[in-house]
């Protein structure tokens, strides 16, 4: 069973910036794609960011030209550079991993962001 631990939220002033990261707890177990979503209170969970294998990166268009997506394969993590960060941003961010053939998916416990306006 490999595990996702995210890091790095914290309380931010608007426009300001964090960098959110997640690990794998195993480097052996290579995820097709890892990703971003976030729940703000009251909220559905909603797509943020993903990254394929491949470098190729999507956005969610609350974020798209704000934030940016990046990942070390070899040490199984990915990274969330949150600029220009809003008040709309505050919410739990989760990371999420998918692994290749059978699809199966993988979630962190949650990073609390906050953005005071």
């Amino acid at each position: 069973q490999v595990q996702l631990v995210e890091s790095g939220g914290q309380l931010v002033q608007a426009g300001g910036s964090l960098r959110l990261s997640c690990r794998a707890s195993r480097t052996l177990i290579m995820f097709n794609t890892m990703g971003w979503y976030r729940q703000a209170p009251g909220k559905e969970r909603e797509f943020v960011a993903i990254i394929g294998g491949g470098g190729h990166t999507r956005y969610g268009e609350s974020v798209e030209g704000r934030f940016r997506i990046s990942r070390n394969k070899l040490n199984n993590a990915v990274f969330l550079q949150m600029d220009n960060l809003t008040s709309e941003d505050t919410a739990i961010y989760y990371c999420n991993g998918r692994l290749p053939g059978s699809g199966a998916e993988h979630w962190g416990q949650g990073t609390q962001v906050t953005v005071s306006s």
